[in-house]
Parts: structure tokens; sequence; C-alpha cells
């Protein structure tokens, strides 16, 4: 016997779940809802089927073909119009010569066929319409049969004041071939209103079949959730996928789930899932293929396709995660809620109860969702932030994606030009970098791969060659699941906004220059890289002090497994300095360090450091920018105090002169400043704002963050680690002093800082009260609210990146400071 399995259907009102797939192909836990129906099929042996489709039909054939994958022979039906349940049979007329099963491809049931069919085959009727008995009639087509089986009735979708009867029509049917003589080809029709009808006034014989087992009409959210929900719980009596390993969890193929999650069954984990460290799953709740749950995810009773990615203490509560969505840390979605395909949730984002958002949109940072988003903003809408392009590797940031950023930025750039290129040691921006490259040339710009390089060589080595500008790739130091993509001028330094706005015109417009077969840019490998940054490097040192250092200075440093280690230690040598060496050896799988990691380095630095009797210790960062700095007696040095260190150690032996230190910084800066006849010049507290002043004005001796970063302008206008490390042994063999003496010098000061939430439609709000409040005892106007309070400050100062703002403040011992932050912590909370 055929089956003829109804797959044309838009599903309205599951939206948004039905938006890019029609309603058969939505997700049930482990398959589609139509291949649970083929299976179903198959168990009955009904392998020849023909599947009437409509709404994206190509999404159907495209996945099932032929049929032979799935061990059946599928033949479609296709309706250019809608032609409703019976009209769309009777568009399959030439296939179906005997009589064939009417199946709805879109309901979830386990009902014995062969019963059906028997019965059907016995009663000598020209139809037979298989019942169930149901709690709530209401929302279904009631049928009214005599003690034979007849059907005397029809009603659709009755009222409580029409219900006779709890019988239902599940859209499963057995009919003979000249049933169909009743249907007019290229009409809608449908068969519980029309047909049967029909049948009924002329007498003609339709059985009903009351069926036992379970069947469920797929038709709203939350009858997807409760049909999910019951086939976990083991309620359907179909094939499942994977293996049961205990507990109502079942596993499909490659999952991987850390010790010291909890998972609570039923639970279906896809092929190639990962389950992280602390993550808590109560059933019923589906996952599947290639989704990952970050660390301390919260997952109840929630539904989650393929490819997407729940981060860090995310919280889902009976919600629905379509196909290749981003849940960015903290994100909260509560009941009922659904995240149609591709959509971004920024990080402590709130979506409401029973809110829906359709695909490709973005959630801000910090954003409480209230009502459905339909209508607006799809995918991203800025490429830039704080750090470059950043995003999730291979979630938001794609090769795909960087193939096309590529080409954008080459549209940007004068056709013929250079643009050098590089990325650090991990084999994930190898990959997003040679997709970079593959984007460049289509726009006729040259590209110098100087493959793996710290960031200060491949700033200077662009500003020293005829490239118009560079890339860098990096995994983040904040979180290895993050790349940037950091964008360099002619000079070296971070584009400005008019670039980074040019290359988001042409990304969004996707207004790629495409040249022509002869101007297609070139690749070509830098050369003589590590000799050009070299000659640089030593030319801005004191020859008598690196004749001293030579002869007199013992150093250790830590190059943390990074690719600084062959260009430093190469310098290193020419200089003769005699170095104690650690973690020389580049390792990718190393390039990333926890928290943790980084702390036990540190405490192993300072606990060889004195040991060695070495005059410093040194740690560098991944990106050759930052250095942490070790004294003598083996104390770290914090940010802050390492920067006002060298300060004074620049100061005193080029007998004054201007040193650049953030708004942040205490007023110490100052009286160091005024003990050694220097000047302080205070900037926006961000790297890039540093390198701009640097730039700006190259007499400045010395500028830093209070973060690890140190510009000397002598040498070029950029964060170099490397350099620092030699300068400041440099700073200490020409002063002829030790770093503890000098730490000794240092004025007291006792800072405090917090970070405050605030939603982002409050921040100008929070920005324009305290400015009009605090108008007349504001200090250094350069960046935020900086409030004068004598010898104390408070410093509120909104993030560029995310829902909150920063406070920080200096107060006369370190109790009054932290009064002081939480007052007016306190006081940013209040005007929201």
């Amino acid at each position: 016997m055929k089956a003829v399995v109804m797959a044309g259907g838009e599903g309205t009102r599951l939206r948004p779940l039905t938006i890019n797939r029609p309603k058969p192909m939505v997700a049930m836990v482990d398959r589609h809802v139509i291949h649970h129906i083929i299976e179903l099929l198959k168990i009955y042996g009904i392998t020849d089927i023909v599947i009437t489709v409509q709404y994206l039909a190509n999404v159907i054939q495209d996945y099932y073909g032929d049929g032979s994958n799935y061990g059946v022979n599928i033949t479609y039906s296709l309706e250019e119009i809608p032609l409703g349940t019976a009209g769309s049979v009777k568009n399959a007329e030439h296939l179906l010569q005997e009589p064939f099963l009417v199946i709805s491809g879109d309901a979830l049931t386990d009902f014995n066929l062969n019963q059906i069919i028997g019965h059907h085959m016995n009663s000598k009727a020209i139809a037979t319409i298989t019942l169930t008995r149901v709690p709530n009639p209401l929302d279904y087509g009631v049928v009214i049969t005599d003690e034979q089986g007849y059907v005397r009735q029809f009603l659709e979708k009755p009222s409580w004041g029409e219900v006779f009867s709890d019988t239902v029509n599940t859209g499963i049917y057995v009919l003979d071939p000249e049933i169909l003589a009743y249907i007019e080809k290229g009409k809608m029709v449908d068969w519980s209103k029309d047909v049967f009808p029909r049948m009924l006034r002329k007498q003609d014989v339709i059985q009903g079949y009351v069926a036992q087992g379970y069947w469920t009409d797929v038709g709203t959210i939350e009858e997807y959730m409760r049909a999910c929900g019951d086939y976990l719980s083991g309620k359907v009596n179909l094939p499942r996928v994977g293996q049961h390993i205990g507990g109502g969890v079942w596993i499909h193929n490659d999952v991987e789930i850390a010790p010291n999650a909890q998972l609570h069954g039923p639970i279906y984990l896809g092929h190639g899932t990962k389950i992280k460290d602390g993550v808590i799953l109560h059933g019923p709740s589906f996952i599947r293929d290639y989704t990952i749950i970050d660390t301390r995810a919260n997952v109840d009773r929630s539904l989650i396709w393929r490819n997407s990615y729940i981060g860090e203490r995310v919280e889902l509560r009976g919600a629905i995660v379509l196909r290749q969505c981003n849940i960015r840390s903290r994100a909260m979605l509560f009941e009922g809620a659904v995240v149609g395909d591709g959509v971004q949730i920024g990080n402590g984002a709130v979506i409401q109860p029973n809110v829906k958002i359709w695909p490709s949109k973005e959630v801000e940072d910090g954003a409480t969702v209230t009502s459905s988003i339909i209508w607006g903003s799809q995918g991203r809408r800025v490429l830039f932030g704080r750090y470059g392009i950043t995003g999730l590797v291979n979630i938001e940031i794609t090769p795909e994606l960087c193939a096309q950023i590529g080409a954008a930025f080459g549209a940007t750039l004068p056709r013929g030009s250079m643009v050098t290129i590089n990325r650090d040691a991990h084999y994930t921006p190898r990959m997003l970098k040679r997709a970079i490259i593959a984007g460049l040339p289509s726009a006729g710009v040259n590209v110098m791969d100087l493959q793996s390089v710290p960031i200060p060589v491949t700033r200077y080595f662009t500003a020293a060659t005829d490239a118009v500008g560079g890339v860098h790739v990096r995994l983040s130091p904040f979180d290895n699941r993050v790349v940037e993509i950091k964008f360099f001028d002619e000079r070296g330094l971070d584009i400005n906004t008019n670039s980074e706005r040019k290359i988001e015109n042409t990304f969004f417009r996707e207004d790629y220059r495409r040249a022509y077969l002869d101007e297609i840019g070139r690749i070509t490998y830098g050369q003589n890289v590590a000799e050009i940054y070299s000659q640089a490097f030593l030319r801005a040192l004191r020859p008598d002090a690196l004749q001293r250092i030579a002869r007199d200075f013992k150093l250790v440093v830590d190059y943390a497994n990074t690719n600084t280690s062959p260009f430093l230690a190469e310098l290193l040598r020419r200089i003769k300095a005699d170095v104690v060496e650690l973690n020389a050896n580049p390792d990718e799988n190393r390039i990333f360090q926890t928290n943790q990691q980084i702390e036990a380095g540190m405490h192993r630095l300072t606990q060889i450091t004195p040991v060695l009797n070495a005059h410093v210790g040194v740690r560098l960062d991944s990106s050759g920018e930052k250095i942490f700095i070790v004294d003598n007696i083996g104390n770290r040095l914090p940010g802050i105090q390492a920067l006002a260190a060298m300060t004074l150690l620049v100061l005193k032996a080029y007998g004054g002169g201007a040193v650049a230190v953030p708004v942040t910084a205490p007023r110490a800066f100052e009286t160091i400043a005024e003990q050694y006849g220097g000047k302080i010049i205070r900037t926006r507290a961000n790297l890039g704002a540093l390198m701009q002043t640097a730039a700006a004005d190259p007499n400045l001796l010395l500028l830093g963050d209070g973060e690890g970063n140190y510009i000397f302008p002598s040498f070029y206008p950029i964060a170099d680690g490397l350099f620092a490390v030699v300068k400041l042994m440099e700073l200490l063999t020409i002063n002829d002093t030790e770093l503890s003496d000098v730490v000794g010098l240092l004025p007291p000061y006792y800072l405090h800082r917090t970070r405050v939430p605030c939603r982002w439609e409050s921040k100008g709000k929070v920005m324009r009260i305290l400015n009009q409040q605090y108008q007349e005892r504001q200090l250094d106007q350069v960046d935020g609210i900086k409030i004068d309070l004598g010898k104390e400050w408070v410093l509120i100062l909104p993030d560029p990146d995310g829902p909150f703002f920063h406070v920080y403040a200096e107060g006369s011992n370190n109790e009054q400071a932290r009064i002081l932050v939480e007052k007016y912590a306190g006081l940013v909370t209040g005007l929201q």
C-alpha cells in the first residue's frame, strides 16, 4: 500500500519555528516531525511514499531526495498554490491506483497502521477515518459514529455546547481511489469540511476507527513543547535515535559531558553536543547536534536546535532556541520564549515569558525584551567594537564572514596597494586569517603575509614598508572562545572611526569591488621582518646603557609560550644580556591561559627572581604588548604601581619631561612629576587613545594605561612589551638603582573601583543627570564624569561595549575609597 504524506502546510501558528522551514521539518527531539511519520510507515512495511509539498517545498525535497538514504521510495507531488488537504491528494491522483493511506506530515503518532488498514479492508467502506479520544476536543474536528462505527456527523472545531463526543479526526485516512472523483482538480478542497460531508449527503459509507496509542497535532508552540516532552518521556512508541545511558538521558554518537555536569532526564543530546563544567540540565529537554552548553549554564525544560551556543551562566526556563543562535553569558529566557534561527542574544539580556524573536535579530547586551521582535534590525548592526571585530569562533566569526570582511576592507583601499596580515600562534586565528587573505586579493589588494609575529612587530613593519594598512587576528586574552580581528592604518596604529565606518558600510551593502582577472591581488610573505624591527629597536636605546646591561644586569623573562620568544630572545642575545628564560618554546595550546594559570605563572616568577639575584622579572602577554613586572626582592608590582615606578625612572633619567597616563590613574603621578620636574598629561581610558596621543606628540617620554601597556614614542608610538622590557633594564641601569628602591620612593595612593549594571537605554539619561548635578565640580573632562572632592575624586565612566558603568574613586585611605565607590555606584543605580 502507498502512503500519501501531506507536507505542504505553512504552520503559521508555529512561527517563528516555521519561517525558514515547512511545518513537517520542525525538529522533534531526535528527528524532524515528518521523519517520525516515515519511520512509523516503515514499521508497517509501507515504503512507497508520495509526499505532497507546497510551502518551502525545496527544503523537504533537498533533505530527503528520493528517500533511498532512509530506506523508502519517495515521489513528490508539488502544489503551485495551496489546494487544501483533499486538493493536494487529488493533485497526486496519477500516482494512486489502489487503496492508499493518507497521513499528516506534521503530527506525532504511534498508531498501529496495520489495524487501521485492516479495519478499512474488512469494512468495505470507501473511506476510513482514524479517530482518537482527547480530553479537550474544542480545537479539533469532532466525529460522531454509530454503534457499528459508521460516521454520522462532522463538527469542525465546535463550541462546548456542540460537543457530543470526545472522538476527534486525526487526519489519518485509508481511502479507495474512487473517492478522488469527489474532488475538483486544481481547487481548494478539504476532507473534513467538503469531501466527507458531501459523501454523507450521498449516503456513501464512511467508517470511523478509534485507534489506541499516542497522537497529537503539532499545531501550536504549546502543543509542540508538549509533544516533545511526551516523546522524551517515552509516551510515544517509536524508534529512538542514539543510546540510553541511564537516568532518562539519551545520547547520539559523539557527545562531550563534563564530569561535574548535572543531567536530570528525560534529555536527548545530539551528535557533537558539548556540555561544559557545572552545567545543570533538567528535562524534558533536547539539545540537537553540535550545540554547546557552556560553563554553569542552567537549562530547564527547554528545546535547543542544532549548531547553537548557550553561554556561561545562561538560564533557559521553558524556552525554545532554534538553529545557529548565540545566547551570550548570563542571558535569561523564560517560559514560552522562542528565539528564531540565527538570533544573537547579548550578555545579560532578559527575554520575558512568551516573547518570540523572529530570525536573524540581535538583542543588545543587558536589554530586557518584553514584547515580540518581528521587524527590525537583522544580524549585526555594527562590526567594530573596542577591540576591533570580535566574536565567538566559528559561531559569530566564521571563515565565510572573514572572507567578506577581507573583501570589504580591500574595497576601501587603493587598487594595487599592499596590506600586511598577521596572527598569533593558535590554530584558530590561522584558519580565519587565511579566509581574510582570500577576500583581500578579490578587491585588487596585495597581501604580505607575516605569518605569526607579535603585534608590536607587525605594527612597526607595516609602518616601515609601503603597506597602506594591516590586519592582525588573535584569540582574545579574556576568553579563548572569542577571536579578535584588529585593523591598522599605514602607521601601524589602530584605524580611526571613519575607516571603521567605511568598512562596515561596504560590508553591509555587500558593495565589494571585484578585481578583473589580471588585477587580482598577489599574496607574498614578509621578508627580513625581524631584522627591520630589530635595527630600529636597538637604535632607540642608549649604547652606554646597553654596555652596562651586558656587564651588570640580570633578567628573568617568562615568554608564556608565546611567539614573542624568537624576537626578544634574539635581541637580548645581541645586547649580551644575562637572561634566564622561562616557557620560551611557543606552544599554540598555551596561547590562552586562564586567570589561575596566569596567577600561577606570576607566583613562580616572584619565587625565581630573588633566588637568582636578578634585578627584575618580567612576564609577557600573548600579544607581546603588555608586560607584568616583579622587582628584585620578589614583589609583584600591580599595574598602576608599575606605571608609577616607570614614570619615576624615566623622569629622573631624562631630568623631567612629559608623561601621559589615563584619567583613571591616581594623583600620585602629579606628585612624582613635581618631585622630578616633569608634567603629567591625562588621556582617555583606553589603549587606542594613548597610541593616538603618542603619535601626535613624539616628545612624550612615556605613556601607559596602568594595565601593563607601555608606549615609548622615542622608538615608536605603540604599546610594545618587547621594547618595554629592555627599556626598563636601561632605565634601571641609567639610574643605578634597584626596582624595589624605586617602589619605596613612590607616594601612597588608595584606589577602588567597581562595575554597575545599567540598561543601554538608560546610559544616556544617567550621563545627562550626572553632568547637570556635578557641572561645577568636574575635573579633567577627558573621559566620563570626574567629580572633584578636594583631596579625593570619583570617576563615573560608561563602558563603550557593555550595559554598565565603571566607578573609580581615590580616597584618603582604602576604607574611604571603598565608601566613595559604594556611594556613587548607588547613585548610578538610583538614576536609572
